[in-house]
């Protein structure tokens, strides 16, 4: 059955990219964080291909079936659609576009980054810049068309968003400035030309019945086993989200009661130790038998604490605790997967813990460059108390006392 409008507007996002199909190859796809695009799908000498037709709704379905059917009369005269597309960017100068750019500044300095953030980085100019700005030649970009853009990101309520991809957006420009391709970076230009974004609240929990609440609807939940203990074993250790679902087994010692994460995997680019409480320790214990064991697939053990759904050699999906906490009943703005670490923070400060044994456990920066590296088992002796503590407060608070 052909795709409707009224299916297009209506459609939204989840936790995965899904496509709606029409007719004729043609179909939109629906990202997780709300984008759409055209997209038709062909075969040409044997081969199945896909090319873009634009961003809904920038682009209506009426505009898609029309691009649809003039691809379609090309590759019936034996023209590649897709082949022909890239002779036309190569001739009119597309290697100095700014989506040209764009890519080229993220290949060079994506090693850089975590890989999460850098796909985050690349997605955001697909599908909020590159539409509208990629095809021009990255000279001839001026600041009222750029922010035209950026307004355009502001006017769905996505400020903070906007005020990101203007900075990447100034890298790029200052990229393509040192290789010779630009002369200035006009982004310097919209300096103040955005409001700024208002601080938020962090969707947190830090009331003792709310978290004792919070702790019993964990154990009530009824989804996968895996998701399950990820539920229950992330208010017991507070790490940041990427850090927690990228857990590999590996990196824990059960004896020994710790988790050592690697630099690497650490926001601060510092190697840190979790103190493991005996809650912690029986979690990960019931787990370990079915995620740490041999893949029938490939050889070795299986690396994740917390394997994807699809993928048992991936780590589960960015949203998965996030839509965990929605199926028992909190919204996006009463709890979230950082929210642990703001309320373990909010209340070991009331219980009288130091400051500094909390800070070091949220694995926080340390002014001292210097000494940082050499403080990844800072106020460790103190900590192995103090997450034991929590662990038996959290009981205390799930059993209905304070």
């Amino acid at each position: 059955m052909p795709l409707s409008d009224v299916a297009a507007r209506s459609a939204k996002p989840t936790e995965k990219t899904y496509r709606l199909f029409d007719s004729g190859g043609l179909y939109l796809e629906i990202s997780p964080n709300g984008g759409k695009w055209w997209r038709w799908k062909y075969r040409c000498n044997g081969k199945e291909k896909r090319i873009s037709l634009g961003v809904y709704p920038e682009t209506s379905l009426k505009a898609a079936r029309e691009k649809r059917d003039e691809s379609r009369r090309l590759l019936a005269s034996g023209i590649d659609p897709s082949h022909l597309r890239k002779a036309q960017r190569f001739s009119s100068g597309q290697a100095n576009s700014f989506e040209a750019l764009a890519r080229e500044w993220h290949s060079n300095f994506k090693s850089e980054w975590d890989p999460d953030h850098a796909t985050r980085i690349l997605r955001r100019l697909e599908e909020n810049i590159f539409p509208w700005l990629g095809n021009r030649p990255i000279s001839d970009v001026r600041a009222p068309e750029l922010l035209t853009v950026l307004r355009r990101i502001q006017d769905r309520g996505a400020l903070e968003s906007a005020h990101r991809i203007l900075q990447y957006c100034g890298r790029v420009f200052r990229y393509a400035i040192v290789t010779g391709r630009a002369e200035r970076d006009v982004s310097a230009d919209l300096k103040g030309a955005l409001p700024r974004p208002q601080g938020k609240h962090l969707a947190t929990i830090v009331d003792p019945l709310e978290i004792g609440e919070l702790l019993r609807r964990i154990d009530q939940y009824e989804g996968q086993f895996v998701t399950k203990c990820a539920l229950k074993l992330i208010p017991l250790l507070f790490v940041r989200a990427g850090e927690f679902r990228k857990a590999k087994w590996e990196e824990f010692d059960l004896e020994q009661a710790e988790w050592r994460i690697p630099a690497a995997r650490m926001k601060m680019k510092d190697k840190h130790v979790v103190p493991l409480a005996g809650q912690a320790l029986s979690i990960l214990r019931e787990l370990e038998p079915l995620t740490n064991r041999v893949s029938p697939i490939h050889s070795g053990f299986r690396p994740y604490v917390f394997p994807g759904s699809v993928s048992r050699e991936r780590p589960m999906s960015e949203n998965t605790i996030l839509y965990a906490l929605r199926r028992i009943g909190y919204a996006k703005g009463e709890m979230t997967g950082h929210g642990f670490r703001s309320m373990a923070s909010t209340r070991l400060h009331e219980l009288g813990w130091k400051h500094e044994a909390i800070e070091r456990q949220l694995a926080h920066s340390e002014p001292n460059t210097v000494s940082a590296a050499y403080n990844f088992a800072e106020h460790l002796t103190e900590r192995r108390k103090m997450m034991q503590a929590w662990a038996d407060y959290l009981d205390d608070l799930r059993n209905g006392q304070e």
